[in-house]
């Protein structure tokens, strides 16, 4: 495995760290079989996982604004596009925000801010309290913008949004523009994947975060989902599923069972024909061949990206690119604040 990380004229890193090196998993995973490697195509060796940030202009720190959760990003002829949710300071959570966009020419270290690209839904939909962690897919010449979505606190007297752990229910809807300028238009019935109705599901209480794969002539939907019996634990037990889909419109198929656990940030990419992700709590990459049976390759990573969207090729209308991640934009966030920032990551030839 070669280990590089690709410098950019001008950028200066802020934070260049090591995590830990990969390895077999010490003794929480057995040691690998003749045909697990076979499968894998790979070593593991011990190598380590560097990121390294930078701050970037444009929609960077904000004394009027705070901007959180942005998309993967993707190219337009000779323009980088990046979606993300706007709320005003000192608002830092995303369920109060709206979902903006900007541009950028120099690979993500400037960026101008554009206008925004969706505003919450009309009374009684289940967005029209706050539209918040978008991501992008651009398929057959259309842009599809999926969405999380909440609406206010059912039976609140004065229809505020509570951020309870017992009403307080989210799905993931989609918008469609012909340019990703937009304008973004919901479909009739537009929510592609809905908390399960079996309370016991790792996803009947929230499901947020979609990134997008197109693999096997369907369209592969990672999200998070958050199980409503663990109550307010559930954010600690938040794991990654899958649902599939003939169209980027749905309907989509959710698959029978969660596929990393601890996965509460969702960040998915293509990588040697297989699928890679980067999750936030159990601060791990995992690999699967298939896109479903995920196993760890590097654990106990340090200081990860937080909110992470990639730069993917693979999300730009049917590209075949073979690039692998190399650099994305992320959010720092402390009290009151939260802002974005530019990171890079070191070329994991898997």
């Amino acid at each position: 495995m070669k280990m590089n990380i690709k410098r950019s004229l001008g950028y200066i890193p802020l934070i260049a760290i090591s995590a830990l090196l990969f390895c077999a998993c010490g003794n929480k995973q057995a040691k690998k079989t003749e045909s697990e490697a076979a499968v894998s195509n790979t070593e593991i060796p011990s190598e380590t996982v560097r990121f390294s940030y930078s701050e970037i202009e444009g929609i960077g720190q904000d004394s009027v604004y705070n901007r959180r959760d942005p998309s993967d990003i993707i190219k337009v002829n000779n323009t980088y596009y990046i979606w993300y949710t706007r709320m005003d300071k000192p608002v830092r959570s995303g369920y109060w925000g709206t979902i903006w966009y900007a541009t950028s020419e120099d690979e993500g270290h400037t960026w101008q801010e554009q206008r925004m690209a969706l505003d919450v839904g009309e009374a009684g939909n289940f967005d029209s309290h706050s539209v918040f962690t978008p991501n992008i897919l651009v398929y057959q010449g259309k842009y599809y913008m999926y969405y999380t979505g909440v609406q206010p606190t059912l039976g609140n007297p004065n229809k505020d949004f509570e951020g309870n752990s017992t009403t307080d229910f989210t799905a993931i809807g989609v918008a469609v523009a012909d340019s990703p300028d937009g304008p973004f238009k919901r479909p009739e019935n537009n929510i592609v994947i809905a908390p399960s109705k079996v309370s016991s599901d790792f996803d009947s209480y929230r499901v947020d975060d979609a990134s997008m794969l197109v693999k096997d002539g369907k369209i592969w939907l990672y999200y998070k989902g958050r199980c409503i019996e663990y109550g307010k634990q559930g954010p600690k037990k938040t794991q990654m599923g899958v649902a599939m889909a003939d169209s980027p419109a749905g309907p989509f198929q959710k698959y029978a069972k969660p596929l990393v656990e601890r996965g509460h940030e969702v960040l998915i990419w293509n990588q040697n024909e297989s699928v890679a992700s980067l999750t936030s709590l159990s601060k791990s990459i995992h690999w699967a061949k298939d896109g479903l049976d995920f196993k760890p390759l590097a654990e106990n990573l340090s200081s990860i990206p937080m909110a992470p969207g990639l730069y993917r090729p693979h999300l730009e209308n049917d590209n075949a690119a073979k690039e692998i991640p190399g650099w994305g934009i992320c959010m720092r966030q402390s009290k009151g604040e939260a802002h974005l920032l530019r990171f890079e990551i070191n070329n994991l030839d898997l």
